[in-house]
């Protein structure tokens, strides 16, 4: 997936019409957020339609009730919902796994996989940093290296693949590359750097925790080895679903987190036995995606999202380039449908420590639950929109917090 598929404007964005639900209510009333808060974060930690909500709570009470009965009979239903689950993907029932989240995921290979001492793992600078914390741990038990890959925020695809390619050596076994970054919001050539890796015999593992739910069919034309992805952001799930995909002979070698009963099964079935876990997460999940594809379907949604997106990044960084007359639009060199930077006056966010504590300043003074990351010394605030999000919650950053972080800002630079 390249900058092809994403949103390319030449004049400034027109606020789209709000998605309303049937009868004309505002979307948001499917979901339970708070009121009182301002949700212009959905990349983070996403939110689960009520009618998912309600749908977990009814099988957590079927399984409190018979519990024997509940579990018993779970390995059959997991792998019932893992068709459905495949298929909102994309990809095979029979190459899915269904793991709690896209670090889970990550850690499966990792603790999975055997290399020969020495080997190296090649990440970027853009990655997650769960995810790149566990290739250091892999690295260390093999007495290998990780070596990481600077990829300019600015780069193209192609630049981009070879620059993580330049970094590979006779001795990488593993590339861990992300299909959506999580703090810049850009795509990386995931299909370029597979199939490259592929011709030196690398194995590649495609971090894909922001993709399912943004994009129609995202694994066309990525021939990876391992790919994960969160069903708990824009997908809506509720939170503890992900899916881990392995469709080459290497799915073998896999084995879920928690030894149980399922070990002696094939891949994925052997991750569909979990003991005495809660999966309860799992088998609501189709309700989440087919809410949205019943109310509006997925189509729409993405357009929503995208188009949105587009008016939130021209006006936010309007708002910050009149207080300080400085440019803040940032140049991403294959940017995301329904994730966008927007580049915070110096002094803010210039570190992921301080990012966070900008984040926790934010939702604790003024009640609005944003993403604020740091890359290259550079502050950004991250934008992202769901289709309960309106324009109106976009003008509310507008005239709340950016007078209030230029202020803090230069209270910084004092």
């Amino acid at each position: 997936m390249t900058s092809t598929n994403a949103p390319s404007r030449l004049a400034a964005a027109l606020a789209p019409s709000p998605l309303t639900l049937p009868g004309g209510a505002p979307a948001a009333e499917a979901w339970t957020l708070s009121d009182s808060a301002l949700h212009i974060n959905h990349g983070s930690f996403g939110a689960v339609p009520r009618v998912a909500q309600e749908r977990q709570n009814t099988l957590r009470a079927e399984m409190d009730a018979d519990p024997v009965a509940w579990f018993s009979f779970l390995p059959e239903r997991i792998g019932a919902v893992r068709e459905e689950i495949a298929a909102f993907v994309g990809a095979p029932a029979e190459h899915t796994a269904i793991v709690p989240n896209a670090s889970a995921g990550a850690t499966v290979v990792y603790s999975s996989l055997s290399m020969e001492h020495g080997a190296e793992i090649v990440v970027t600078d853009h990655g997650y940093g769960a995810v790149t914390m566990g290739a250091e741990r892999m690295a260390r038990r093999y007495g290998g290296v990780v070596r990481t890959a600077h990829v300019p925020l600015h780069a193209t695809p192609a630049e981009a693949h070879d620059a993580v390619m330049a970094v590979c050596s006779d001795k990488t076994r593993l590339i861990v590359i992300d299909h959506i970054t999580s703090a810049t919001a850009r795509f990386m050539p995931v299909a370029e750097i597979s199939a490259s890796a592929r011709e030196r015999g690398i194995v590649t593992l495609v971090d894909g925790a922001h993709v399912p739910g943004l994009y129609d069919n995202p694994l066309d034309g990525v021939e990876c080895d391992f790919w994960i992805g969160n069903l708990h952001k824009f997908a809506c799930a509720p939170r503890g679903t992900a899916v881990l995909l392995a469709p080459t002979e290497l799915s073998r070698e896999l084995y879920p987190l928690v030894d149980s009963w399922g070990a002696p099964l094939e891949f994925p079935e052997r991750f569909d036995t979990q003991g005495t876990l809660d999966l309860t997460s799992y088998l609501a999940a189709p309700t989440s995606t087919g809410f949205i594809a019943d109310t509006w379907g997925w189509g729409e949604a993405r357009r929503y999202m995208s188009e949105l997106a587009d008016y939130a990044e021209d006006i936010v960084t309007a708002a910050f380039t009149e207080r300080t007359g400085q440019d803040h639009r940032v140049d991403v060199g294959a940017p995301v449908s329904a994730l966008r930077l927007v580049r915070l006056p110096d002094g803010l966010a210039e570190s992921h420590p301080s990012a966070d504590a900008l984040r926790n300043r934010v939702v604790s003074e003024f009640n609005v639950e944003g993403a604020f990351t740091s890359f290259g010394g550079v502050g950004y605030f991250r934008l992202s929109t769901h289709v309960y999000n309106t324009a109106a919650d976009f003008e509310d950053f507008v005239e709340r917090m950016v007078p209030t972080l230029c202020d803090w800002a230069r209270d910084a630079g004092r």
